[in-house]
């Protein structure tokens, strides 16, 4: 989960990448109202919808909401940065693409593909996940402009990469940002038949911890080394069973997540512009640690597409036979929010209602030893993120 840290922390590395600008911002309403007393009396809310609202904040106050949501509100996320008031103003519009993309139908639903999915689900292997958890955690931090931080991501493109060896139509490539220097991964199974329609399954690739991000420890075993073990494991069983799907189907691993959704903000933002026809997305943040006793999966509800939703609930009750509900995580929390704003249907099952979050997260504590010492909950969203990719990129 993202925690915004402001543009001291970008001060501390490699100067040959500019600091993306944060001056107009989406904010959720509840962070604003607990920030406004401390913000310069001239910061008028020049728009508001859908529960968040448009401000243009300087860098001295976008580092003072960060600073409030992180040590007063105990919350991921809660803005966005965007390039102009228009485009902030859009994102909120209830005519605009996030409107569309919360509502819409955008696939069939219905759960037929039980003879491919079941024994894939059966695949499903903690101790690979677990594996992967430590393999991740080991590096010092994965801050997007850490020498760690890029190199962890070159790591997940050549276990991506050698997962995938066998299969022609599988491509792994790094995804390079031009304002910073840590790369997302981008894994794709090309379809079939309606290769042009995409299924994504994605998760943050950077960890962060403290003011300072880049300098501190950050092994964030649960923020999101799970989410990306996870999908690790989702990948390799699809390739041990070659599976062959008849939609695309995308796996990526986004960087700099923890400082504004930054990654996935630009490839959403891109696939938008080429007019990419994306049917489903499913956000993998935190998998690891099971921090609510009576359910097991959690949806969150809001800034996400409720047919999708209902869908998933479905495919746990049909493939992972697990509690789950619904919570909501406020305005902007992940990376799904990138790809609803940019108007594509997106999901995210989390690993706890938002009140029972992790609270080692962002700090040296986040380390699988502190998450239980297994990845046995995580399993349960690798089987959730197995079901979803083959009964919707058939």
């Amino acid at each position: 989960m993202k925690k915004i840290i402001g543009l001291i922390a970008l001060t501390l590395s490699a100067a040959s990448f500019a600091a993306p600008k944060a001056q107009w911002l989406t904010v959720d309403n509840d962070v604003l109202a607990k920030i406004r007393p401390k913000l310069n009396k001239s910061v008028q809310t020049l728009f508001s919808a859908q529960g968040a609202s448009v401000v243009k904040l300087t860098q001295a106050e976008v580092e003072q909401l960060s600073e409030t949501i992180h040590n007063e509100l105990h919350r991921c996320g809660g803005f966005i940065a965007h390039e102009s008031f228009e485009e902030a103003q859009s994102a909120l519009s209830f005519q605009g693409d996030m409107y569309f993309a919360k509502g819409a139908i955008f696939a069939d639903y219905t759960i037929d593909q039980s003879v491919l999915v079941a024994p894939m689900v059966a695949q499903v292997n903690e101790p690979s996940i677990r594996e992967m958890i430590i393999k991740l955690s080991s590096f010092n931090t994965r801050y997007y402009k850490s020498e760690t931080g890029i190199k962890s991501s070159e790591f997940i493109r050549d276990t991506w990469t050698d997962l995938s060896k066998h299969r022609s139509d599988v491509k792994v490539e790094l995804y390079k940002h031009p304002s910073w220097p840590q790369a997302s991964i981008i894994m794709t199974i090309a379809g079939s038949e309606k290769s042009d329609e995409i299924v994504i399954v994605g998760g943050h690739a950077d960890s962060i911890a403290g003011m300072f991000g880049g300098s501190g420890k950050a092994p964030g075993a649960d923020d999101n080394a799970s989410g990306i073990a996870t999908i690790t494991e989702v990948i390799k069983v699809l390739m041990n069973s070659n599976y062959k799907p008849k939609r695309t189907v995308q796996f990526m691993g986004y960087a700099a997540e923890e400082v504004g959704l930054l990654g996935s903000k630009d490839i959403a933002n891109s696939y938008k512009a080429k007019g990419s026809k994306v049917v489903g997305v499913m956000q993998l943040d935190m998998t690891l640690n099971k921090g609510t006793a009576d359910q097991d999966i959690v949806m969150m509800a809001d800034f996400t597409n409720g047919a999708q939703n209902e869908f998933l609930g479905r495919l746990i009750d049909e493939y992972v036979k697990v509690k789950w509900g619904y919570s909501r995580c406020g305005y902007g929390c992940s990376d799904h929010a990138s790809w609803t704003a940019a108007g594509y249907p997106a999901s995210m099952p989390f690993e706890s209602t938002m009140e029972d979050i992790n609270k080692k997260i962002h700090t040296a504590n986040d380390t699988l030893q502190n998450a239980g010492g297994d990845a046995k909950h995580a399993a349960k969203f690798a089987k959730l993120a197995t079901a979803f990719v083959v009964e919707l990129a058939k």
